[in-house]
């Protein structure tokens, strides 16, 4: 079963911390240390005792983890493959099933219910894929692994709170690679801090009943900032002679301002909010104004291509049309755009790690080297750019 797309990217962003929490060494020892600190969180050395005593190593954990090229396609390949009529419409058919349900949520926590079903959609296919992961096992071989233990250690103590009520079985429970469990995917601390019984039957069950999983999603962007009733991404069309270097995440203007400068939306009107314009190909594709609650997106999830993705369809789900994809220069290969980071890199740019991604921070830098060099500074990689550095 493949891991949810939530799972092959979350971890790009992990805590500085991840760098000195303990990891390694013997995992029988490593285990031993777990059930020792257990105390120190509220957790009695018995139940962590017991909560770990089945606990085994899971290699394929690490495997799926260091697997995650699927980000690596641009946003219109990538979007065509997630986006299928198939989803709409069981997208659409799942609104009407669950009115009352998303209508509390608007209510409650004012989140759209286009947001939370293409999180549904893209997580689980509307809960019907899960990942069939341990979870208990792949928290703490994730923690053991010395590449993020920051942010997988807490994880493990957060599942033993939930062991103690009952909602995760160490023997029994799965999900995804990463630890996150349910319909929309999430790990046990935001299950602990979000989690909401929707359905009223004493339990928050995010495997196996929506209204719970879909409330607990609406509480947790709620959480993480979201703005009730505004609007997240909205496709816009662009003057010829647009200052390509003021697009990006970095900037932020009033739309008016933005459509002082030409930029028009396809569809209604523009809202009186700042903005950022996404050029996920360059001036030559698609082109959206991104809100406040767009940038909520990246608290859940830290994949520019994702969280655009995403943001669309939920668009679409409330009725925008299929984006205009224009007609984009070439994508870079993987090895080109791995030799372009490391160009970047060594001209003293931070695109982290040299993953053949183009993330925000590999945007940035190729921006700035547009400019540099005379190029219109959209963004957007080009063999060009790549000959010029």
């Amino acid at each position: 079963m493949r891991p949810t797309l939530l799972t092959a990217c979350l971890l790009a962003a992990a805590p500085l911390a991840a760098q000195n929490a303990p990891c390694g060494g013997d995992f029988a020892a490593f285990k031993a240390a777990l059930a020792a600190e257990a105390p120190a969180h509220g957790i009695s050395a018995d139940t962590a005792r017991s909560f770990l005593s089945g606990v085994r190593q899971d290699p394929n954990v690490l495997k799926a983890d260091r697997s995650q090229g699927v980000f690596q396609m641009p946003f219109v390949d990538f979007s065509r493959r997630l986006i299928s009529q198939s989803r709409i419409d069981k997208g659409r058919a799942n609104a009407r099933k669950y009115d009352a349900i998303f209508t509390e949520i608007e209510s409650r926590y004012g989140v759209s219910r286009g947001v939370l079903l293409a999180f549904w959609a893209f997580e689980t296919d509307y809960g019907a894929v899960q990942g069939d992961f341990n979870t208990v096992n792949a928290l703490v071989t994730l923690a053991h692994d010395c590449r993020r233990p920051g942010l997988f250690r807490p994880q493990i103590f957060a599942a033993m709170k939930l062991y103690e009520t009952g909602d995760i079985d160490p023997a029994r429970t799965t999900g995804a690679w990463a630890g996150e469990i349910g319909m929309v995917q999430m790990l046990p601390e935001d299950i602990l801090e979000n989690g909401v019984d929707g359905d009223g039957d004493g339990h928050v069950s995010l495997k196996t009943s929506a209204a719970d999983a879909l409330m607990s999603g609406g509480k947790m962007l709620q959480s993480l900032g979201w703005r009730a009733g505004e609007p997240w991404l909205q496709e816009v069309t662009l003057p010829d002679t647009l200052d390509w270097s003021q697009t990006g995440l970095e900037t932020e203007k009033p739309a008016a301002d933005w459509a002082a400068l030409g930029v028009q939306p396809r569809e209604g009107t523009l809202p009186d909010l700042p903005a950022s314009l996404l050029l996920p190909q360059g001036r030559k594709g698609p082109a959206f104004l991104a809100y406040p609650n767009y940038r909520v997106y990246f608290e859940w999830n830290q994949s520019f291509v994702y969280v655009t993705t995403a943001a669309y369809f939920a668009t679409r789900l409330m009725g925008a049309p299929v984006f205009n994809a224009g007609n984009p220069d070439p994508a870079l290969s993987d090895g080109q755009m791995k030799a372009l980071q490391q160009k970047l890199a060594t001209r003293g740019f931070d695109v982290g790690e040299i993953d053949g991604i183009l993330g925000a921070k590999t945007r940035s830098a190729v921006r700035a080297e547009q400019a540099r060099l005379g190029l219109p500074a959209d963004g957007w990689p080009t063999a060009e750019l790549l000959n010029a550095l």
